[in-house]
């Protein structure tokens, strides 16, 4: 119930289309109600005998009766149409918070999540409040009202044939186990689709490798058993609902068995008249009927229930990075970088550095060299506070990098990654994404400097044509040098590159070596570097080893130390 009510305080744009519905649905249980009592007191009247006197009162009460069925037609209108209108946009209104809120949440997050799975909450389990909110509940609160009223009116009648359809009830409750296990496998239901949401997205993506190692079957299997699952889910599911709808059909029969044996012999020991009989059999239909379907609407509601708590798992996750206290907006800085004393776990104890402490001044490149895996990109990932350190501090023109809004630090900062993301639209939607309202001249001015422009413009539609989702009409190099040409365009005081010329041929990565230098002294550049050529002029390089400086200094002094960066550098006999 609390999830429920938290769910409604979204509905605030939309709470008065779910009051007009709400009363709408009171008025159409009310004229439910009053149907079968306006009937009764028309057959009372004929059965008063005097038919040509009384004719102009059965006219009336069947006017009444007509204007009665015409308002609740109307409420229906009005109660599926403004029940539907608030529940899609609520539905519209939740995509939009929960995806805006996964956007707020740390890179932490992600590493076990797969892109299917948070797909599946956003679309799928927001979908189901739709059901909930239009049918399953104004349903529910429907039943709920009429059982009551019908109850009401059945005592009113006759109080102790009122109590025989009572009987079965406490049967009814008994079926309350049933609907926690059509519950429990709902959820195991939509958790598997989400899951092979998941598995097809990850193929969609690899469809190229997976044609390659001719893994067609085996991901054929894979989809299939997921596919099996969601289904095996969901036929128990419906195993439990095939118990109840029966049970609760069969025991709603038993009450009206009841009424028929022990009705007459009520009727003849009280004096029930024939209009008292016929209301009384009309309203004992008008009873049992919402208590039958009461078990349709409550499978109905499971998903919308279930959906809503998987929907608040999310938006109860709280960011690990977020604005500290007393976090302030900076301006454009310089760009001087220094870490101090930083070490870095990750949350399973993993420790990636220790103790680093080095200097990148305003305008200087920095290159960080070494084997995989022993935390150059870590170092960047804590410049744009991916992570907080779990020792020591960074700081940007001498300010804790903590101290700032995540918003002013990140604007300090361009990123050219090993593996280039690019957005499924034209080549220059994604040159000018990280910048606002840039001029088509500084887009081509930007291509010009990473060395991209002449490709661009040996396309038919140049600027204009569309890259394919994740860039996959580019080659590797093409879309490293797009990546170069965004950051460039994003005039960050800081660029960091990440194997930025890791899938480009000797000639392109000279290209991109001379553009590098275009801005070296206007920009401070972090390079994270495999390919050692592309970092000798670099003002520092600093070698590392086992999550730790092993040495610094310019290339000519690393090669005279005779150290870590001399044996890489024979490696790729480099002098």
């Amino acid at each position: 119930m609390k999830k429920l009510i938290r769910l409604f305080s979204f509905a605030g744009p939309w709470a008065h289309l779910l009051i007009i519905a709400t009363v709408a649905l009171f008025v159409i249980t009310a004229v439910n109600l009053a149907a079968p009592e306006i009937t009764r007191r028309i057959i009372a009247i004929m059965e008063g005998g005097d038919l040509d006197n009384s004719i102009d009162a059965i006219i009336t009460l069947a006017m009444v009766l007509l204007g009665l069925f015409a308002l609740r037609a109307l409420c229906h209108f009005f109660n599926n149409y403004l029940s539907h209108v608030a529940s899609w946009n609520m539905v519209n209104r939740m995509r939009c918070i929960v995806y805006d809120h996964l956007q707020k949440l740390s890179m932490s997050y992600y590493h076990d999540k797969q892109t299917g799975q948070l797909m599946s909450r956003v679309i799928n389990d927001t979908g189901t409040f739709e059901n909930l909110i239009a049918h399953a509940l104004p349903e529910i609160l429907t039943s709920i009202l009429t059982i009551i009223g019908v109850l009401v009116i059945l005592f009113t009648i006759n109080p102790i044939l009122a109590l025989f359809i009572c009987i079965p009830i406490p049967f009814l409750a008994l079926t309350s186990t049933l609907v926690r296990k059509m519950r429990k496998n709902f959820k195991r239901g939509q958790e598997k689709i989400a899951e092979l949401n998941a598995l097809l997205q990850d193929n969609f993506s690899g469809i190229k490798e997976i044609q390659v190692f001719n893994k067609q079957e085996d991901e054929s299997r894979k989809v299939r058993d997921k596919s099996s699952q969601h289904i095996s889910a969901l036929i128990r599911a419906l195993f439990f609902t095939g118990i109840l709808h029966p049970t609760v059909a069969f025991v709603s029969t038993l009450g009206t068995i009841i009424v028929l044996i022990a009705g007459p012999v009520i009727a003849l020991k009280s004096g029930l008249n024939i209009s008292d009989v016929v209301a009384f059999l009309l309203y004992l239909n008008l009873f049992y009927t919402p208590i039958a379907s009461l078990t349709r609407i409550v499978e109905d509601a499971q998903h919308g229930i279930v959906g809503t708590e998987r929907i608040f798992e999310i938006l109860d996750t709280e960011p690990e990075i977020t604005d500290c206290p007393g976090a302030k907006p900076v301006g454009r800085l310089s760009g001087q970088i220094e870490f101090k004393n930083v070490s870095f776990s990750y949350q399973d104890g993993t420790q990636v550095l220790r103790e680093i402490s080095f200097e990148a001044k305003a305008g200087r490149m920095v290159a960080l060299v070494g084997p995989t895996g022993v935390g150059k990109t870590t170092i960047s990932g804590l410049i744009a506070r991916f992570y907080d350190p779990t020792a020591g501090a960074i700081l940007m023109d001498g300010i804790d990098i903590r101290d700032m809004t995540l918003e002013s630090l990140r604007n300090q900062l361009s990123f050219v990654m090993q593996d280039v993301f690019l957005f499924n639209g034209t080549i220059a939607e994604n040159i000018a994404y990280g910048t606002s309202n840039a001029t088509r001249e500084q887009i081509k001015d930007a291509a010009a400097i990473a060395c991209v422009d002449e490709f661009i413009n040996s396309l038919p539609d140049g600027y204009e044509t569309m890259i394919g989702e994740r860039g996959v009409r580019l080659s590797g190099g093409q879309k490293q040098r797009l990546s170069i040409a965004r950051s460039v365009l994003r005039n960050s005081p800081v660029l960091l590159l990440d194997e930025a010329t890791s899938a480009v041929d000797t000639e392109t990565e000279r290209e991109i070596q001379n553009a590098i230098g275009k801005i070296i002294g206007h920009r401070t550049i972090i390079v994270i570097a495999h390919r050692l050529s592309t970092i000798k002029k670099a003002d520092l390089i600093i070698a590392m080893e086992d999550g730790k400086i092993a040495e610094s200094g310019t290339h000519d002094e690393l090669l005279e130390k005779n150290g870590v960066y001399a044996a890489l550098c024979q490696n790729q006999s480099l002098g």
